[in-house]
Parts: C-alpha cells; structure tokens; sequence
C-alpha cells in the first residue's frame, strides 16, 4: 500500500554527527532512517506544494487519450519537482478503481466509472464494492469529446439509427463504456437488443474488433488515438453526429446520464472543420477517496493548473484541463477539500460551486446510509445481493428527493 509522504526532515550532516559518536548498532539505525527520510521526501516549494518522490495514477491502457495526458503532466512533475509518477493503466472501470481503493495508486484518470463508483451501481453493485466515497480534483473538458460512436466507413453508418443491426463493442468489465453506448444508441430509440453485440476484453481490443472486421462500431475519446489505425485502414473512420436540434433525443440521452451535455468537437481524426455535434462529460476526470492526503491533492491541483501551458500541446485533448472549463457548478461528484481549498485561492470557487458540491456530499452520504443499513442483513447469492440493493439504493433515493439515474442502469 502507498503510504503518506514523510512529514519529518532530517538534516544529514547532523544525523551523521549523532550517529558517528554511538554504537555500530545505533549507526545502522541512524543511516537506515536518513535513507528512508531521502525517499520519503520529495517536492517542497515553500508554497504550499508537498509531494513525496513518487505518486502513482491509474488510468486507461497505453495509447488513450488519459494515459497520454498522465504521462505530459508527469513530466512535468518529474523536470519541476523531481517527483516522479507512475501511470497504471487499467483495462476496465473496475481495475482503475480497485487499486484507488486498495491504496496503490493515489489518484485515478478515468471516466464515468467514478460516478458508477459513488452510485453502487453496474460493477459497483456487488457486495464487495457498493457505493465509494469519491471525491474530484481536476475536470478535462477538451475540444475533442469523451464519448461518441466510431464507426467502419465501410459499414455506412451515418446516424445513430443506422447502427440497428451493426456489429457493436461490448468491453467486458467496463459498465462505463457500456452504459455510455447504451445512452447513445437511445438518441435513436435503440438499445442493446436492436444491435450486435460483441463482446471484448478490453477498450484496444475493442479497436481491434472493428480493424478485423469482427465489429463496425465502438465508442470512444473522440481524439482517442486507437482511432488512428481505423482510419488508416481499409474500412476507414467515421463519426455519425448527434444533432442537438432533437430535443427529445437529447433528453433521452440525458435522462440516462446526467452528467453528459450535448458539446461540440473539433479534436479527433476525419471531425469536419465546422465541428460535430456529439454530447461529452469529463474525461479525464481526475478523482481520488475522502481519505486522500489534503496537502497532495491541493499540490497536485495547483501544479497542474500553474503548468498548464507547458503540457496542453502535449498529449490530445491536453487543453480541456483550462480553468475556465472546469464546471463546479455542474458536477455530479463532490470535489475533495484540497482541490477546494485551491479553487478558493485563485478565486474560482463560488456560491453556486459550494451549493452544488454540499448536495453532492449529501447524495453521497445518503448512499453511503443505504449499503450500510442494507448490508448486515443482504442475500447471500451474487443475483440476489445486487437486486436487492438497487431496490434499496433507488428507495432511499426516492424517500430524499434524489433521482435515481433511470431504468438500466
């Protein structure tokens, strides 16, 4: 398990001068804690930024859009604040989030999974998940988009109702990316029964689906950089909009993930000049637990919002970590009081951020109440543990006014 950075300093010549009037056994004792005091410590910059030598981030595979970014900001640590950070990619939501929550990792660049993290629901609804106490750092909201269809040219799909019948990606393990093509295809009144799926193991697999001619269509990063090799293949790339003039369609879409507003995107191979209408949500959306170090979170929001201008061209879709695009009025998961206590600094934290962010704790708290009075007496049986609980957790939603996020999920 990762462990806290060392608070304690210790000036070496002074240790040494201790250690060279004791026993040979106190010597050993006194070098080994100058030792561990020289890894413990890391960035200090009399500012309010501490970090310990290395921190770790999980995030999706080697390739995506999350792990690039990871790996510019984590040169950006490593060139200012010689802390170096390890990025874990993860093939599916629920191994982003187990190492967060087994301590290996401190933070995690993910997806939507986080709000299914907060909610027990999907992945998250078994007796050995259930509802986790996520807190925000840091929204990317980029000129590209979190989520849309990617589709084989060859497949002549061209809106989303031309996916009925296609050959559709269904990562296994992923109830983020599921969910998400679930919510899309309702723009159109499908669902998972009106198209194919095809099951894979992980999100590059998925690539290699619609590349081997397994599957046409698979859902994405608009800018994700596996859509490259689709487009330099024989069946070629192309993105059906989402047009934002269908009221009702937009509804749909939104009634299943909240979250997810109707944006326009211009970052991403074959996108027209003019933009395409397509919907997006955070992505990355850096989060970490309620136990998260506070000083490590506020030194890790500030690094990343002082530097920015040294990492936006780094990685694609870099650019959607801007201040001006984080929407503290509009998340669905509360921000963890280290990322607060910046936001204030600078001066970006409003009235309107407070109120949404204490409403968000109160959902939180409310699920968090439910599995714990729904636990001690659950059914054994895997099925029967995860009915039972979604009728829980929607009851004691209902009876605090909160909405439930639909049928589906």
């Amino acid at each position: 398990m990762l462990q806290p950075f060392s608070k304690f300093h210790f000036l070496g010549s002074s240790v040494l001068s201790v250690c060279s009037t004791a026993r040979r056994s106190l010597l050993t004792l006194c070098l080994s804690i100058l030792t561990v005091s020289s890894f413990s410590a890391g960035a200090a910059d009399g500012e309010g930024i501490e970090l310990p030598r290395t921190i770790a981030w999980s995030a999706y595979p080697t390739g995506t859009g999350g792990y690039s970014q990871a790996v510019a900001i984590g040169n950006i640590l490593q060139r200012q604040y010689s802390t170096n950070l390890r990025v874990i990619p993860g093939r599916n939501d629920v191994s982003r989030l187990a190492t967060l929550r087994a301590g290996r990792v401190h933070f995690s660049a993910g997806g939507s999974e986080a709000v299914y993290a907060q909610e027990g629901i999907l992945n998250f609804a078994s007796r050995i998940w259930g509802p986790q106490p996520v807190r925000t750092l840091m929204s990317n909201y980029s000129d590209s988009c979190s989520f849309t269809f990617a589709t084989a040219t060859n497949a002549n799909i061209n809106s989303v109702a031309d996916l009925k019948g296609k050959r559709v990606t269904f990562v296994q393990g992923a109830p983020s990316l599921n969910n998400a093509t679930a919510a899309l295809l309702s723009y159109a009144n499908l669902t998972w029964d009106d198209v194919t799926p095809v099951e894979v193991g992980g999100y590059n697999a998925s690539i290699d689906a619609v590349l081997n001619n397994r599957a046409d269509a698979v859902g994405g990063a608009c800018n994700s950089p596996p859509f490259l090799r689709i487009e330099a293949s024989p069946r070629g790339l192309t993105f059906p909009a989402l047009p934002h003039n269908d009221a009702e369609a937009v509804a749909r879409v939104r009634a299943r993930l909240p979250w997810y507003v109707p944006h326009l995107a211009f970052e991403g191979p074959t996108l027209p000049e003019q933009g395409l209408e397509v919907f997006s949500s955070a992505y990355p959306l850096l989060v970490g637990l309620d136990t998260s170090d506070e000083t490590m979170v506020y030194s890790i929001v500030k690094i990343m919002h002082q530097h920015f201008d040294e990492y936006k061209n780094n990685a694609p879709g870099g650019t959607g970590w801007r201040m001006d695009r984080q929407k503290f009025d509009q998340g669905f998961l509360p921000y963890h009081p280290g990322a607060i206590r910046y936001y204030k600094e600078i001066g970006q934290w409003s009235p309107a951020a407070e109120a949404q962010n204490q409403s968000n704790l109160n959902r939180q708290q409310v699920l968090l109440d439910a599995w714990a009075s729904f636990f001690p007496g659950a059914p054994q049986g895997y099925s029967e543990f995860e009915q039972a609980w979604l009728v829980a957790r929607s009851e004691a939603l209902e009876a605090a006014g909160l909405i439930t996020l639909g049928t589906g999920l």
